[in-house]
């Protein structure tokens, strides 16, 4: 058994283990049997590590920091599986991203200044920029506060990210394919690519409602299945080549809102429909919304003009975002839970997906 230091927290609506860059092994591989270990991802249960058997609770923040001038610190993201004993490197999380600058100034990365921090965030998944502000009163983090996000219960400290020029993440366009929409297996889609690519479609065009409970998607595996179908073929559109290994593209279903905001949205992780939303697929939607042509056109009220506040609704609530022309802006919270050392071993040789 090996003890590597780590620190698990809660970043806005997911849950994960956060390392330090120079506590793991140089090489993806080796991280990842790492990782596989930790978590206990040998098993769908994870009950022989500290993974929590979803997606969103078997996560991994690696920080260090950057060799760029201009950057403070490197963040790398790794998706644990759950059901299958892989480590995905492709995607990156923004939830997560909510206690990396938490993370990096109690491990004397980065020196705390007074009432507030501002760091400068390289996603070394995506290349993305962002700059995240941490309150820090009396040179120290501080978790309590009165910000609520939903998806997470109580209030806590805000964490605010501007992502800065987010456009063209994997593929270097907003619109891969060139198209505002196109057609995919009879359906009318947008490919796009803002922190984090994704196939966006109406769910009233495959039979849903886009106001489904989570539970209620996950149910139906035959749409599950098209999807992965029309998902792949979004793959090879968008230059990802063959993604059946990967979790990137995500997919989006949209609806009209029905409680005050600008869109309903479900994001599919892509095999489950995630509690919430993640951060970086609602960059990805805003940047949708605000663009004519697109699949979202026809269930928002109106066209939206820039800047703009953009509520999505999802499952288990309203996520935020604020839209300019060069950053989109959203609020988070985090939660240190715990700091020790987590044990692993070597089991298996694992399969990794490369960032």
């Amino acid at each position: 058994m090996k003890a590597i230091p780590s620190v698990m927290m809660r970043g806005g609506t997911s849950r994960g283990l956060y390392f330090r860059r120079e506590d793991l092994p140089a090489d993806q591989d080796g991280i990842a049997e790492i990782l596989l270990s930790a978590m206990g991802s040998y098993d769908p249960t994870q009950i022989d590590g500290v993974g929590g058997a979803t997606s969103l609770t078997s996560k991994v923040a690696i920080v260090g920091p950057s060799p760029e001038t201009d950057i403070d610190i490197d963040y790398l993201f790794a998706q644990v599986g759950t059901r299958d004993p892989i480590v995905d490197f492709a995607p990156t999380c923004g939830n997560m991203l909510a206690g990396v600058g938490p993370f990096a100034i109690e491990s004397g990365m980065i020196a705390a200044m007074d009432e507030e921090t501002t760091i400068r965030i390289r996603s070394v998944n995506t290349g993305a920029i962002i700059e995240a502000r941490i309150q820090t009163p009396n040179n120290q983090v501080t978790y309590e506060g009165d910000t609520a996000i939903d998806g997470v219960p109580g209030t806590a400290a805000p964490v605010i990210l501007n992502f800065c020029d987010a456009i063209g993440s994997k593929t270097g366009a907003l619109f891969p394919t060139g198209k505002h929409s196109e057609i995919i297996d009879g359906v009318e889609v947008s490919l796009v690519d803002a922190t984090m690519p994704a196939m966006i479609l109406r769910a009233q065009d495959i039979g849903k409602t886009g106001y489904e409970t989570a539970r209620e998607l996950d149910e139906d595996r035959m749409t599950f299945a098209r999807l992965e179908s029309m998902r792949r073929e979004a793959g090879i559109r968008m230059g990802l080549n063959d993604v059946s290994e990967s979790v990137v593209p995500k997919i989006m279903l949209v609806a009209p809102p029905r409680n005050g905001g600008t869109v309903t949205s479900r994001y599919l992780v892509p095999d489950r429909t995630h509690a919430a939303h993640a951060v970086t697929g609602a960059v990805t939607l805003t940047h949708c919304v605000a663009t004519s042509g697109t699949v979202t056109e026809s269930v928002i009220e109106a066209p939206l003009a820039l800047p703009a506040e953009i509520q999505i609704e999802h499952p288990s609530g309203v996520l935020g975002i604020l839209l300019n022309k060069s950053t989109a802006g959203v609020i988070r919270t985090a939660r240190r839970l715990f700091a020790g050392e987590v044990y692993v071993q070597d089991r298996l040789t694992p399969r990794r997906k490369a960032a």
